[in-house]
């Protein structure tokens, strides 16, 4: 049955498993209005279309994390196929252009479904020293704002970007641009593979909107109690 609530949920659990049973299963035991899920890269390509359609199909909001990166005739299609699976939200590469990002933007509008589209602006795993290996010789900070400010005008919904740049992009780009932010860690949780992480109280008051929070939900015991707990670290706010 699909899920007719309204979810006011900040938090995207990272639904990155090889095995689509295991992501099932994690699944199944957190609340679809209490949270919203990520299928990236990994887990797609092992389960496909099918996946996304029965989390869809069990009330949860999905945002299909898969960074389309190609020519600006290849990445409308693929935007308005995702749509057509009824996410809530899908993401474009913002280096891929304007001319790509104007187009999805235009594809996702014609597909008639609500879906959010937003920009990867620079990977929470890499650094100064990885952007300059590629060229890219301002700091990460400046990298990030430059494809923010690009992906606004081309008409993204938001960018996903580290809890680091967040305050200077909300001041930028103001209070409707979506800021969504992997390298979330709550508190005494080990950083693993992102390199600039914050808690999830540090982000939400800098003016995050969504956090993705993978393993310390996923790999805790009890899931639903590891959400809920970081639902009680960003309620008691000021």
């Amino acid at each position: 049955m699909q899920n007719t609530s309204i979810n006011t949920s900040r938090i995207i659990v990272a639904l990155d498993f090889a095995d689509p049973q295991q992501a099932l299963a994690v699944a199944s035991g957190i609340e679809p209005d209490r949270c919203r899920v990520k299928v990236g890269k990994e887990l797609f390509t092992r389960a496909g279309p099918a996946l996304v359609s029965q989390l869809v199909a069990g009330g949860y909001d999905v945002f299909l994390d898969l960074k389309f990166h190609d020519i600006p005739n290849t990445v409308p299609g693929a935007c308005s196929a995702a749509a057509d699976l009824g996410v809530w939200m899908i993401n474009i590469h913002a280096l891929g252009g304007r001319r790509m990002m104007e187009a999805a933007r235009t594809a996702v509008d014609k597909s008639g479904h609500h879906c959010r589209l937003i920009a990867v602006t620079v990977l929470t795993s890499m650094d100064g020293n990885d952007l300059a290996e590629i060229g890219l010789m301002a700091d990460p900070a400046l990298n990030v704002e430059r494809l923010a400010s690009l992906a606004q005008g081309a008409g993204m919904d938001g960018v996903v970007c580290s809890p680091r740049e967040v305050a200077a992009l909300r001041a930028a780009r103001g209070n409707d641009f979506l800021l969504v932010t992997p390298g979330i860690r709550p508190r005494n949780s080990q950083a693993d593979d992102q390199r600039r992480v914050m808690t999830p109280a540090e982000a939400v008051q800098l003016g995050a909107n969504f956090l993705v929070i993978g393993r310390p939900v996923t790999a805790a015991p009890d899931p639903m109690q590891a959400l809920l707990t970081i639902e009680s670290e960003i309620a008691a706010l000021p």
